[in-house]
This record gives structure tokens, C-alpha cells and sequence, in this order.
């Protein structure tokens, strides 16, 4: 994927603590919790919710998780500490004020998932996730088939008009027509986020789109995890780090 600025995110410094009228929006895994085996392994934990409620208090509910995930796994990983959050890559938006503006499933995402079915039931540690507006086919467990997974990936895409949506060890395939950018830009065209400074917190490259729109609208993008060429403004770590520096964030009227 493209990036804005090429900048190399090893070479980036840590995001500044002290900013001026902030939107947080926080990816899930490998931002929020660590990265699991499986997507199920992830639960809720006690710190995290903790700082999510604080901060949330704290910026008078500037605050939204924009995920991959669906806003059912949102939730109950979160604890629901976050009333604000976008599931499935933007297909799926909840607002600040507790409306919903979801997206309808594209029929071949039916299709997707019987195809990923077949090949997962050949192949040890894959997984499918049928997320209805999507289809996920994770590897992390059998990372030697990702030339292939790849290849009926893109080949499904083709067939179907999906989107392909590469992750940290899946692909997904998803109704088309919105990304984490798109759910970023929507959210601060409403209540509470409108005339803020949008921050968008992210690992993979599902998440450049979110840097990108953050940037357009005047804030930034922080990475999370090791380097690499990133639209991304700063970096963090990883999820302790995030973690602390959510803890001491100053959000104070621009």
C-alpha cells in the first residue's frame, strides 16, 4: 500500500503526550490487545478497559475503536469501554451516540466462505472467520501456505468483486465500498469528534488508510510494532506502550 509520507517508522519518535483537542481512534489487535494464535484467544483484560474507560472520560468520549473485528468482538474484548467503534473495516459503525450505520453483506462473501472452508479443511492451523460482511482466512498458525492463500485470495477477488484486504498472517475478503479511513472520516464529521484533531493508532497495513485520513484532516498517525515504511507520523512499540502513553495523554480544548 502506498504512503503518504515514506518515512521509515523506526525513525519516527514517540507520539507527544500533551495535544491539543484529540479524537483518539485505536486499532484493535496488536494496538489494544497483543496478536493471538486465533482470533478467539483474545479477551477482555483489566488494564486495558481500565485506560479506555479513563480516557474516554477524559476526552469526553472523543474516543473510537476501529477494527477488523467485528463490534460484537469489539465489545466484549473491550469490555465496553469504547461506546464509539467501527467493525469489519468500516462496514460496521457505531456512533457516538449509539446509532448504528452498517453496511448490507455483498451475497459472494457466502461464496468466499465456503471457498476458504474447503481449503482450511486441507490445511492444518487455518482458519476461517465469517464475519458476514466478510470472510477471514488466517494463517499465522501455518505460515507456510501463504503463497497459496494468497493465490486463491486474489483469485476469489477477481471472481467476485470483493475486496482483498491483506492483514498480519489473513486475508480478507469484504463487501466493498468503505476501509478505516473512510470510517475515521465519517466519525469526525459528528458528534463528539467534529472540530477535533483526529489520531488514528494502528499495526498493519489495514490501518495506512486511517493514518492517511487522519493526516488530511490535520492529526497523525502512530505505529505500533517494528519498522517499516509507513504513512504513520510516530510509533509506539507495542501494546504496553500504547497502553502507557493512553494513560498520559492531556487533552486539552485546541
Amino acid at each position: 500500500m502506498p504512503s503518504a509520507s515514506g518515512a521509515i517508522a523506526s525513525r519516527l519518535p514517540e507520539p507527544p503526550v500533551a495535544l491539543q483537542n484529540p479524537a483518539l481512534f485505536l486499532d484493535m489487535d496488536g494496538v489494544l490487545a497483543p496478536l493471538a494464535p486465533t482470533p478467539d484467544a483474545v479477551g477482555p483484560d483489566a488494564r486495558r478497559t481500565d485506560v479506555l474507560t479513563r480516557l474516554t472520560k477524559r476526552l469526553q468520549g472523543r474516543v473510537a475503536i476501529v477494527s477488523g473485528r467485528t463490534l460484537g468482538e469489539i465489545d466484549r474484548i473491550s469490555d465496553g469501554a469504547a461506546r464509539a467503534a467501527s467493525g469489519v473495516h468500516g462496514l460496521q459503525r457505531r456512533r457516538g451516540d449509539g446509532s448504528l450505520a452498517n453496511r448490507s453483506p455483498d451475497p459472494a462473501v457466502r461464496k468466499v466462505v465456503a471457498a476458504f472452508d474447503a481449503f482450511a479443511a486441507e490445511r492444518p492451523g487455518v482458519l476461517v472467520e465469517d464475519k458476514e460482511l466478510s470472510a477471514g482466512l488466517h494463517y499465522r498458525q501455518a505460515p507456510s501456505v501463504s503463497d497459496e492463500a494468497l493465490a486463491l485470495a486474489a483469485s476469489l477477488a477477481l471472481e467476485t468483486g470483493l475486496a482483498l484486504q491483506p492483514g498480519s498472517m489473513v486475508l480478507e475478503l469484504k463487501t466493498p465500498g468503505t476501509d478505516k479511513g473512510v470510517a475515521l472520516t465519517a466519525f469526525m464529521a459528528e458528534a463528539p469528534f467534529s472540530g477535533t484533531v483526529p489520531i488514528m493508532v494502528g499495526d498493519d497495513l489495514t490501518d495506512e488508510h486511517g493514518f492517511e485520513a487522519a493526516e488530511a484532516l490535520g492529526g497523525f498517525g502512530v505505529l505500533v510494532g517494528p519498522e517499516r515504511t509507513t504513512a504513520a507520523r510516530y510509533r509506539l512499540d507495542d501494546v504496553a506502550a500504547v497502553l502507557d502513553w493512553l494513560d498520559q495523554i492531556e487533552g486539552g480544548p485546541a
